[in-house]
């Protein structure tokens, strides 16, 4: 692609890293497109990202890191402002918003620009009452495209709201994350004769870390396990409280987050997913990138399709504790049909082809 195929400059909105898989998302998307030689900025209050993006990359953020701490709404309203700013100095801007999508779409529309939205957990999360969804059915659909990335979630936003929408997988650099795991860390929790597990995600109540707490408090005696949780946020006292309650604390460790967590998953035999909610998540995508069997809730979205309703992994019920000490007896007990459950996980990622998939994003903006 050339410079004079894609004429206006794309502002990317994301106004709060908060770490995960959306900002994996976008920093692939915004450095493809930078490669493209496309004219790329960035609307952020999170000016501690910028190192993580190409240099092509413009960043537009308050020079004060003081607003980096403030609440999310907070930050939409600078954003907003600085998004003014921009369009002021260049009107010929399409916006692709990952966050604060009513207030941007509110803007965009007000002031003529063209928008797309990215949606990034199922509407089970967010449209929590009468109120909303009509606000959310009115207002998302003043946006000239949607971008999911999960079929259920398309099938969602059509059911719930009637709002079309077009997937796009979260594309997977497989060959990032396994030179990534290859890092050597010091991690000696880890015991040859356990069944090592990990999960990874913020300490926050979607995703829902007690129910793998309670897993293996019923486990305890059954079996060796080791727990890893890699992390920050709100439930980590929770969390910490309910170890010692328990004497889990020879079982569980809790770090935090990481910007690279493949050594870790790569020294693990089980990665778990516990959450209530997702759209969809990419650390699974990056356990079957590693070779790693996955279980995980059977949430809304994303983890049924990637597993294949159970073909390539084990599913269970959201907050089903009970259910989940199972699946994992079931790995123990079942080795063997597992291996071929984690073959087929890995063969049907094809589907998330980094090139793939980053180009269907390319394709979207070049029709604006």
């Amino acid at each position: 692609m050339y410079k004079n195929e894609m004429k206006k400059e794309i502002v990317f909105f994301m106004p709060s890293f908060e770490g995960g898989g959306v900002e994996k998302n976008i920093r692939m998307i915004a450095n493809y497109f930078a490669s493209k030689n496309v004219k790329i900025s960035l609307i952020t209050a999170s000016k501690k990202v910028k190192k993580k993006f190409a240099k092509k990359i413009r960043f537009i953020s308050p020079k004060n890191h003081i607003w980096d701490k403030q609440k999310r709404f907070i930050k939409f309203i600078i954003c907003i402002y600085f998004l003014f700013k921009n369009y002021k100095k260049n009107k010929k801007i399409n916006v692709f918003c990952f966050q604060g999508n009513i207030l941007c779409i509110l803007f965009c529309k007000i002031f003529g620009l063209s928008v797309v939205i990215r949606p990034n957990s199922s509407p089970s999360g967010w449209s929590t009452n009468y109120f909303k969804n009509v606000i959310f059915s009115k207002i998302l659909k003043l946006s000239d495209n949607i971008v999911v990335n999960s079929y259920d979630f398309k099938r969602e936003l059509k059911s719930k709201f009637n709002l079309n929408s077009k997937c796009i997988y979260n594309p997977l650099n497989m060959n990032e994350i396994r030179r990534l795991s290859k890092k050597k860390i010091k991690f000696n929790f880890y015991r040859k004769n356990t069944i090592n597990l990990i999960s990874i995600g913020r300490l926050v109540e979607q995703k829902d870390h007690i129910t793998i707490l309670k897993s293996l408090n019923c486990l305890k005696k059954k079996c060796n396990l080791r727990l890893l949780i890699l992390g920050e946020g709100n439930q980590k006292e929770n969390l910490l409280n309910y170890v010692n309650r328990n004497n889990l604390n020879n079982l569980v460790k809790i770090n935090k987050r990481t910007n690279n967590p493949y050594p870790y998953i790569r020294k693990s035999h089980i990665l778990l997913l516990s959450s209530k909610f997702e759209g969809l998540p990419n650390v699974l995508l990056e356990g079957i990138a590693l070779n790693k069997f996955i279980i995980s809730s059977n949430c809304p979205t994303g983890p049924r399709e990637i597993l294949d309703n159970g073909k390539g992994g084990l599913l269970f019920k959201i907050e089903n504790y009970k259910e989940l000490s199972e699946k994992i007896l079931f790995y123990k007990r079942n080795y063997k049909l597992c291996l071929r459950k984690k073959k087929y996980a890995r063969k049907r990622s094809i589907r998330f082809d980094y090139y793939k998939n980053l180009n269907e994003y390319f394709k979207l903006f070049k029709t604006l």
